[in-house]
């Protein structure tokens, strides 16, 4: 494959990317057009261990770095998708660090390379961009885990990012009580629950009656990847990460909430 064409592939996420990062596909496209035109001058940054996508998504970077930060405000108007226009709130650094990990998909370690980080900055990054992205969107959020030190970890992680925990459950039984009593805009929630019921089962009887973003946290992913789960859903495997949990969170709260309002206009 030349570079042109390994290039070619990976310029429809990158264009995405670049929209989400700047507010605007305007101001994305000059961007991604500068790193092309960079590009053509040096082709020996694509070089290296780390493959096409990583080096590419580095060099956009370093452009977007190296110029003054466009905040999207272009002299014409410009569709903003509703996400875009929050996302643009975010401190620069932090909101790059989540873009890469929770829309692009990059791992912690290509992450960092790109952002030319170490791992622990870009999980300090990760939370910051948690934070400020709570700021616009706090919600309530019920905890389904049997692990109490498990659960104390998840609480302490959601409350510092700006969310309000409405309880923790360890059983479906409890579960169900619970997210009936007071509504929740997010569940956590493990599959093996300490009375032998299923996390799983509880959070399909919930959406039954009303439509909430879900993460399960276990140590059983096969009987998430087995069992009748919701779609879509989030899986995080235990032991995890909490910058992990946190980039997670603000995906599930603002990407597939976002979804998931076109559907049901279209369904209405």
């Amino acid at each position: 494959m030349s570079t042109s064409q390994a290039v070619a592939q990976h310029l429809p996420f990158l264009r995405r990317y670049a929209r989400a990062l700047t507010g605007s596909q305007h101001s994305g496209d000059a961007y991604v057009a500068a790193a092309l035109e960079a590009l053509i001058e040096d082709q020996s940054v694509l070089n290296g261990a780390s493959g096409v996508r990583v080096a590419l998504y580095k060099l956009f970077t370093r452009i977007w770095n190296s110029v003054e930060v466009n905040e999207g405000s272009d002299s014409a108007p410009v569709s903003k998708l509703p996400v875009e226009q929050r996302l643009g709130q975010i401190t620069a650094q932090p909101r790059q660090a989540f873009l890469l990990v929770a829309l692009e998909g990059f791992s912690e370690e290509d992450a960092a390379s790109i952002l030319d980080i170490e791992i622990s900055a870009l999980r300090t990054l990760v939370e910051d961009s948690g934070r400020e992205l709570a700021a616009e969107i706090a919600t309530d959020v019920l905890i389904i885990e049997d692990e109490t030190f498990i659960a104390m970890d998840l609480e302490g992680l959601v409350e510092g990012l700006g969310h309000r925990v409405i309880g923790v459950a360890r059983t479906h039984t409890a579960a169900v009580t619970l997210a009936k009593a007071k509504r929740p805009g997010l569940i956590l929630a493990d599959i093996q629950l300490a009375d032998g019921s299923s996390g799983l089962d509880a959070v399909n009887e919930l959406l039954k009656s009303f439509e909430v973003p879900v993460i399960f946290i276990t140590a059983y992913p096969e009987r998430f990847l087995t069992g009748e789960r919701p779609e879509p859903a989030f899986l995080i495997a235990k032991p995890f990460q909490p910058a992990t949990v946190s980039a997670v969170i603000s995906q599930a709260l603002f990407f597939e909430r976002k979804a998931r309002r076109p559907e049901r206009r279209a369904s209405a």
